[in-house]
Parts: structure tokens; C-alpha cells; sequence
């Protein structure tokens, strides 16, 4: 699994550990080209939508997508934007 991109990481761990049913992640590395980032971790933005979410505060929806990407948060990821969603909350827009 290492030949796997971080972004292909995320989207497999969104989808298998959150039971996400959309997941985009945008890699956003380039604007921050020369930047002294720890470790030199990407940067990404993540728009998911998940049952798991259902009843659960926006903090605690980031924790749940932070706790499982805390592996890559050690170094493949530098700073991660998370958008997540019902499917309830996707259906009313």
C-alpha cells in the first residue's frame, strides 16, 4: 500500500473506517510551495458525507476524521480542512 497517494490514503480510510458514501479530497500542497511546513506534509481539504455523522457536533466530526488519519498526521499531512456532512444535510441543499 505504500505506492498509494496520501489523497488515495484518505479517500480509503474515509470510506472504509467512516463508512463515508462521497469523499473528495483536494491536495492544495502547491499554493504552499516554500513554506517551512513540519515535516513537509501536504495539505488537504477533505469534503465528505457520512451516517456517521448523524447526531454528532462539528468538533467531534473533524476528532472522528482526525483520529483516523492520525497515522498520515505525523507526517504525510501537514494541515487537513474537513467538510463533513449528513447525507440528511446534503439532501436539504
Amino acid at each position: 500500500m505504500s505506492n498509494q497517494t496520501t489523497q488515495e490514503k484518505i479517500e480509503r480510510k474515509m470510506k472504509d473506517l467512516l463508512s463515508a458514501t462521497s469523499v473528495e479530497v483536494i491536495d492544495e500542497s502547491w499554493k504552499h510551495a516554500g513554506h517551512a511546513a513540519a515535516g513537509g506534509g501536504g495539505h488537504f481539504i477533505v469534503h465528505l458525507v457520512s451516517e456517521k455523522f448523524e447526531g454528532v457536533s462539528l468538533l467531534d466530526r473533524n476528532r472522528m476524521v482526525f483520529d483516523v488519519l492520525k497515522e498520515e498526521m505525523q507526517g504525510e499531512i501537514h494541515a487537513l480542512a474537513v467538510k463533513a456532512k449528513t447525507p440528511k444535510e446534503i439532501s436539504r441543499n
